[in-house]
C-alpha cells in the first residue's frame, strides 16, 4: 500500500507503524510520563463542537490566511521537529518542497538533519529557524548569528524545555541522539529492512546544524538557565520576527507581549515534556482574552485533521501546526503520502468550513 491508502492521519500513522523501527516509531510518537498528558489533549479536541450553519453560499472557499505580511495558502503550517530524516531519508527536503509549494512556515528544529542553509533554500524562503537555548547559551547565540546569515526571517524560541522530558517508550529503545546503534538496535532494524536498507544507503541520520566548531550539541544537556533576560538578549539582536513557543499561562503571554515577542505560540510540544501540563486547546481561549484580539496567537498539539486545525482558529488562534503526522506521512509513502496526507487536511478543512458557513478563516460565520 502506498500514498492511496491514506485518507486520515491515523492511516498514515498505520502505514508508519508498520515500516519503521519500534525505537524510530516510539520516538516520533511517544509523549511524556504514562502519556496522560497526550490523551488529555486529544480529549480536549474530541470534545469541542462546530457550529453547523445552513443554507449560505460556501461554494467558493478560501484557505489562504495573513502572516507576517505575507499570504500563507494555508492556515497551518509545518511544525519544527527533530531528526526528521529518521522516518525516511531527505525527509527535511520533502517538507521544504511542500512548504514551497504552498507558501506555508517550515519550522526547521535546532537539531534538523539537515542543514539549515539547505532547507531554507529549498523551501524558497518559507522556513523558519526554531532555537534551543542550552547550556550558558554561546552555542545558543551563534545559531541565532548562522540563522540570520542564512536569510531566515522569523525566529521561534522554545520555552518549554528547561529540561528534557522523560519519554519512557523511547527509553526502553535506548534511543539517543547523535545516533547509537547497540545490539538491540541492530535486531529491530534488521526486523524492518525496508526501512533499514534506505537508510543504510542514505547514511546514519545526524544533527546538521552542528558542524560549528567547538559546539556540540548534547541532547540532555540542561536549558534551565534562560531567563527573561535571555529574551531580552534575543529580542535584541534579532530584528525580524520573534516567536516563543511553548506557552500555556495567561500571566506568561502577557508578559511576553510586553516584552516585544512578535507572535506567541501555544503549545505543550506535543505533550512530550511535562505530562501534567494542561490541554493547550482549553488554554487557548484563555490566552486569547489575556493578549486581546488583534495580538498573533500560534497554536500547535494534538492536531490530527484539518477539522481539528479548524476548531483552533475557531478557538483563538491566528495559525496552526501539524507535526508527528507529517513524519508518518513521509514514513508511509515518502513524499507522495507526505503530499496525500497534505491534501486530505486541505479538504478536511475546506469541507468543515462549507458546514459552518464559512468561506474565508478568520471571518465569522
Amino acid at each position: 500500500m502506498g500514498a492511496s491508502a491514506i485518507h486520515s492521519a491515523d492511516d498514515a500513522r498505520r502505514l508508519a507503524k508498520r515500516r519503521l523501527p519500534w525505537m524510530v516509531f516510539d520516538y516520533i510518537d511517544g509523549s511524556a510520563g504514562a502519556e496522560t498528558g497526550a490523551a488529555r489533549n486529544r480529549a480536549a479536541l474530541d470534545a469541542a463542537t462546530l457550529r453547523p450553519r445552513i443554507l449560505r453560499d460556501t461554494s467558493q472557499r478560501s484557505l489562504a490566511v495573513p502572516l507576517f505580511g505575507k499570504t500563507a495558502g494555508r492556515p497551518f503550517g509545518i511544525a519544527p521537529m527533530g531528526m526528521c530524516n529518521l522516518s525516511a531519508p531527505g525527509a527535511d527536503l520533502m517538507l521544504a518542497r511542500l512548504a514551497a509549494r504552498h507558501n506555508i512556515p517550515h519550522g526547521v528544529s535546532t537539531v534538523a538533519s539537515t542543514p539549515m542553509e539547505k532547507i531554507i533554500q529549498v523551501a524558497e524562503g518559507n522556513a523558519w529557524f526554531q532555537l534551543y537555548f542550552s547550556g550558558d547559551g554561546s552555542g545558543t547565540f551563534k545559531l541565532v548569528e548562522r540563522a540570520k546569515a542564512a536569510g531566515y526571517g522569523t525566529l521561534v524560541v522554545t520555552v518549554d524545555v528547561p529540561e528534557v522530558g522523560r519519554r519512557p517508550r523511547e527509553l526502553r529503545h535506548g534511543f539517543k541522539m547523535p545516533f547509537k546503534i547497540g545490539p538491540k538496535q541492530f535486531i529491530d532494524f534488521a526486523l524492518h529492512p525496508r526501512w533499514s536498507l534506505t537508510s543504510l544507503a542514505a547514511g546514519k541520520p545526524q544533527m546538521a546544524n552542528f558542524d560549528m566548531d567547538g559546539y556540540e550539541f548534547d541532547r540532555t544537556e540542561s536549558r534551565a538557565r534562560a531567563t527573561w533576560d535571555t529574551l531580552k538578549q534575543l529580542r535584541d539582536i534579532w530584528n525580524g520576527n520573534l516567536v516563543v513557543k511553548g506557552v500555556l499561562d495567561a500571566e506568561d503571554a502577557v508578559q511576553l507581549k510586553s516584552e516585544g515577542v512578535d507572535a506567541i505560540q501555544v503549545s505543550s510540544h506535543g505533550a512530550r515534556q511535562l505530562e501534567s501540563a494542561p490541554a493547550p486547546f482549553a488554554m487557548l481561549p484563555t490566552i486569547r482574552k489575556a493578549v486581546g484580539p488583534d495580538f498573533p496567537l500560534f497554536f500547535d498539539s494534538g492536531l490530527r485533521s484539518g477539522e481539528d486545525a479548524l476548531k483552533a482558529l475557531q478557538a483563538g488562534a491566528d495559525f496552526t501546526f501539524f507535526g508527528r503526522i507529517l513524519q508518518f506521512a513521509i514514513a508511509a509513502a515518502g513524499a507522495d503520502g507526505l503530499n496525500q496526507l497534505f491534501d486530505v487536511l486541505s479538504d478536511e478543512m475546506s469541507i468543515a468550513m462549507a458546514q459552518i458557513g464559512m468561506t474565508q478563516i478568520g471571518k465569522t460565520p
